[in-house]
């Protein structure tokens, strides 16, 4: 095993108890705890004299021991030894709890000490430090490092342990750059920037650490990223000559805008010719028209012979997409079916073989339609409906149904620049800059739980004009703790409903919804909402993508502190997609600055985009779409709005790299091709 690889229980001062404890940080093997970086360091390098030293403050001095320290013992039996320090411009009393140590084998009047701690002054009214942390001043760096800890492992102990480490194996680290790359990039070697990263000499040796490390981990990122690119860029892809649109186009009920128009163009010049597949992300805000879009590719690729496949996330979603894809071909020859992992046996069989033999043109599924016994007789298009909510591999298996399909993928959240280049590798990007015609903007506004009697006869003027509306909440139902439920504040959806059906809203038709009801019951009680049978749904999250009632003009967001930005602006986008003024409110008593922030932006503007840059400045790529919704690894050091341009520098050098060796199998390579697959193995 190599040695990085190896248990960190192994090393001294660790053993089985400690690497428990450590586990809890994440921290299981060697490379684990190298890659552990102090999350802030303590800067003792700027000394304070004593006689400068501010009350309340964590400061640094620059000493010696004026006179020798003593020993005492509290009204409790605790030990407690003092000594006097001095700088020349006056004395400070340091006072150590339970450690004879430093009485009898630290503090001698010989040697010069730095001592960081808190000033405070005590009972004597003598400035103070009570258990400082203390270095001898001679070769001591200026920046210690300051790590997470746990209960029963401090930072000084982590410390110590990386110390260790990095002296038994610090250059066993290997290095996966060449030294052509190093020096071209003025960048240390690994080794080097692991020492520099936990003890650095001063700012500039800790910044040429960080620039290595940042660059190491955008690089295996995108190598990573692009190698699952590749499974889909080669094989020869069905040509799709029938490109003619018009025919589409005048069969809807609308007309399509100019980006439908010129996005679908241009995915047709990429199927046109066959050979290499098309690899393109359809981005466009809520209500943008993407559905259209693709409906608009799976007739041409109809009408040339060929089979289509749609991946949603959700069986609510797929269902709907179902109903809107049969509307759209209603009347031609282009079959369409259903496959979600509540199907009945007997139907599924019949769809399977259906697929096999070329009779179904479009299958519209859940992850359902990437299992084994999924044939298709000619698949030529992939489509994947909010594809970072789905994994690498399962984004693979679905391109793998055909033998090089074109793959479509589509998202309604909206993507800065720098993270569709990490979510998308190198797909060509369409955007849907426009609004379909009716679509207008939607007043959003923020106000406290005061505001509820307000708010609900809000509702009730809309509901009385024939309108519809949402409530969500962030709970599906009640947790067991009740106590920890009173102190966030938050009613389930299961409680909002029982108490306003029977409350408030007792003459008029409400329902609830939540992801835990079975696949039947969502439907059912979202065909009543659509045929506008519900006025009132009061539901969870699972709404946030792509549901669709154009008669619902307003909703309400209940404890809104809990959701992202992004996931504000999904939810917001359930409404105004009819005629009707439409209306977003988010109710909170939160007092933190994120959460008033959010709502600021959320109140400001109805563009996606600018609201996916602040979700992403905000909270960082591995929070964007969700806990491990992403398919991304999590980034230790790299920020994608402060380092864009080493990631652009990072991908194109992956792209020469795969370029000249696409398995990573050149000896140059194997230490790249181990760091991808490490650090890719936590979302495989």
């Amino acid at each position: 095993m190599d040695l990085l690889d190896s248990s960190v229980k192994y090393l001294k001062g660790v053993g089985e108890r400690r690497a428990a404890l450590l586990g809890k940080l994440g921290i299981v093997t060697v490379r684990d705890l190298l890659y552990a970086f102090p999350f802030r360091y303590e800067d003792w390098g700027s000394t304070t004299a004593i006689a400068d030293l501010a009350i309340g403050q964590t400061q640094c001095v620059r000493v010696n021991v004026a006179y020798r320290p003593s020993e005492a013992r509290t009204a409790g039996g605790t030990l407690l030894t003092k000594a006097t320090v001095t700088d020349g411009t006056g004395y400070l009393r340091l006072l150590f709890f339970n450690n004879a140590y430093i009485y009898k084998d630290l503090l001698d009047e010989e040697t010069e000490f730095l001592f960081f701690g808190k000033v405070e002054p005590d009972r004597e009214g003598h400035l103070s430090m009570t258990g400082p942390r203390m270095l001898k001043a001679a070769g001591n760096a200026c920046l210690h490092p300051v790590y997470h800890a746990v209960k029963g492992v401090t930072s000084r102990q982590i410390e110590s342990v990386v110390k260790t480490a990095l002296e038994k194996c610090g250059d066993a680290v290997g290095d996966p750059l060449g030294e052509e790359t190093r020096i071209g990039y003025h960048l240390p070697d690994l080794a080097d920037a692991l020492r520099a990263m936990h003890f650095p000499t001063d700012e500039a040796d800790l910044a040429a650490a960080r620039r290595r490390l940042i660059y190491d981990e955008l690089l295996v990122l995108q190598l990573g990223i692009l190698k699952e690119g590749q499974k889909t860029h080669g094989g020869n892809a069905p040509a799709i000559p029938d490109t003619a649109l018009e025919p589409f186009w005048a069969r809807l009920p609308f007309s399509p805008t100019g980006a439908q128009r010129r996005a679908a163009a241009e995915c047709l010049r990429d199927m046109a010719g066959g050979g290499r597949p098309m690899r393109r992300l359809l981005q466009g805000d809520v209500g943008s028209g993407k559905t259209a879009v693709a409906a608009a590719l799976i007739a041409c690729a109809a009408k040339s012979g060929y089979q289509s496949v749609l991946m949603a996330p959700t069986e609510v979603l797929a269902t709907q997409h179902y109903a809107t894809f049969c509307r759209f071909f209603e009347g031609t020859d282009v079959t369409v079916r259903l496959l979600t992992g509540s199907t009945r046996a007997g139907e599924r069989r019949e769809i399977l073989a259906s697929l096999a033999s070329g009779e179904t043109a479009l299958l519209i599924g859940t992850h359902a339609v990437i299992t084994p016994d999924v044939t298709f007789h000619d698949l030529a298009l992939a489509v994947t409906d909010e594809q970072h909510r789905f994994g690498v591999g399962q984004r693979g298996a679905l391109s793998a149904k055909g033998r090089a399909p074109h793959v479509l993928v589509m998202s309604a959240t909206p993507i800065p620049r720098t993270l569709s280049l990490i979510v998308y590798g190198d797909l060509a990007i369409s955007v849907l800059d426009e609004k379909p015609k009716g679509r207008q903007e939607i007043d959003t506004y923020a106000v406290p739980s005061s505001f509820h009697p307000r708010i609900y006869a809000f509702l009730k003027k809309h509901l009385d004009l024939g309108r519809q509306a949402y409530i969500v909440c962030p709970l599906a139902e009640e947790k067991p703790d009740e106590d920890e439920l009173e102190t966030a504040s938050r009613l389930s959806a299961e409680a909002y409903m029982k108490e306003l059906s029977a409350g408030v809203f007792k003459d008029y038709k409400t329902a609830l919804l939540h992801g835990k009801m079975k696949p039947k019951e969502k439907d059912a009680i979202m065909a009543d909402f659509v045929r506008g049978d519900t006025q009132l749904l009061i539901c969870t999250v699972v709404i946030e993508v792509g549901i669709d009632v154009p008669n619902a003009n307003v909703i309400v967001i209940e404890n809104a502190e809990c959701f992202g930005l992004s996931q504000l602006h999904q939810l917001r986008g359930r409404v105004g997609r009819g005629d009707a003024k439409s209306y977003c409110v988010l109710i909170s008593d939160a007092e933190g600055e994120t959460a008033k922030e959010r709502f600021a932006i959320m109140t400001e503007t109805n563009d996606g985009f600018q609201i996916a840059e602040k979700d992403l400045e905000m909270r960082g790529p591995g929070d964007f779409f969700g806990a491990r919704q992403s398919g991304l690894p999590d980034l230790r050091l790299a920020n994608l709005m402060t380092d864009s341009r080493v990631l652009y520098t990072a991908q194109r050098d992956a792209k020469t790299i795969l370029a000249a060796d696409p398995d990573l199998t050149d000896p140059r390579h194997v230490a790249l091709a181990a760091a991808v697959k490490r650090l890719f193995a936590e979302i495989s």
